[in-house]
């Protein structure tokens, strides 16, 4: 069951309360969506009552938290770089029964959810988690984490089209801009930008450039801060290395403990772009067993 390991975490001499749904996605059991789902069908108990109000104070000090009779544990923190394919939605479950990025995933994860999202014609980079509080800085519109795109569009663009990504276009009543954006190769036809986002509105990179009357043939996101995609292959997903984690979490500003893989995930299916060996890191891919 996800969240198997070691109990509940409790921090000495603290006596914080935190909301019942979101103690159970701060330790990496559901999404807080679930959590509600699970507390209003009264399949949650503090300290042996069935609690149905997700905004429940929980003391997680003291307070026992159980899930259907087990009691809740600590998930072991999973941080995975998938290279999304176009035609795939970037969610668990699809009311529409489309394919999801979770039948790339390798069986046996704990519960894990994508750091925010590429529609289902956008390819590229995606964080996929259980670490709720480090997903939702990531997204963070205040981080100003930048995100980087290749977008191949219809035309050739002069300079000032180019100027117009950047100083701000309006769309839906909203004021759209990128960080930054240049050329980066033509063709006959078409043409390649390079487009970086610090922001993260809804379709942003689509919205601006419909505005100006221009089609993106293909959008590919290759960065998240300093996270590169690199040579991970399509449809294939790997372990963040403890050193981009660290990368990242300085781009944050926030210091926190890399996690470790839990067994019994087929590591078979992942890519072979293996994390290296490092001091301090929990996960050493040459130890499996």
């Amino acid at each position: 069951m996800p969240g198997s390991g070691r109990s509940s975490p409790k921090t000495k001499g603290s006596s914080r309360r935190v909301g019942l749904a979101r103690v159970l996605s701060k330790l990496g059991y559901c999404s807080r969506s679930q959590a509600f789902d699970r507390i209003h069908q009264g399949q949650v108990t503090v300290n042996g009552k069935v609690r149905r109000d997700p905004e429940f104070p929980v003391n997680l000090e003291g307070d026992r938290i159980a899930v259907q009779g087990e009691p809740l544990t600590e998930a072991k923190k999973v941080y995975l770089v998938l290279n999304k394919p176009r035609g795939l939605v970037t969610t668990a479950a699809d009311e529409k029964g489309r394919n999801t990025v979770y039948s790339l995933l390798p069986v046996g994860l704990p519960w894990i959810a994508p750091v925010g999202r590429l529609d289902k014609a956008s390819e590229g980079l995606l964080l996929l988690t259980n670490d709720s509080e480090w997903a939702a800085r990531i997204t963070d519109p205040a981080s100003h984490l930048d995100k980087t795109y290749h977008v191949q569009i219809d035309t050739h663009p002069d300079e000032t089209l180019v100027r117009k990504l950047t100083s701000g276009i309006s769309s839906d009543g909203e004021l759209l801009r990128a960080r930054s954006a240049k050329v980066v190769r033509t063709g006959e036809k078409h043409c390649w930008l390079e487009i970086v986002l610090d922001e993260g509105r809804n379709r942003q990179i689509r919205r601006m450039l419909k505005a100006l009357d221009i089609e993106v043939l293909q959008l590919i996101r290759t960065a998240i801060g300093p996270l590169r995609l690199g040579d991970l292959s399509k449809r294939s997903c790997r372990l963040l290395s403890a050193n981009e984690k660290q990368a990242l979490d300085r781009a944050l500003s926030v210091q926190q403990p890399f996690g470790c893989f839990p067994r019994g995930i087929e590591l078979s299916r992942l890519s072979s772009h293996e994390p290296e060996e490092e001091q301090g890191c929990l996960y050493d891919p040459r130890r499996r067993r």
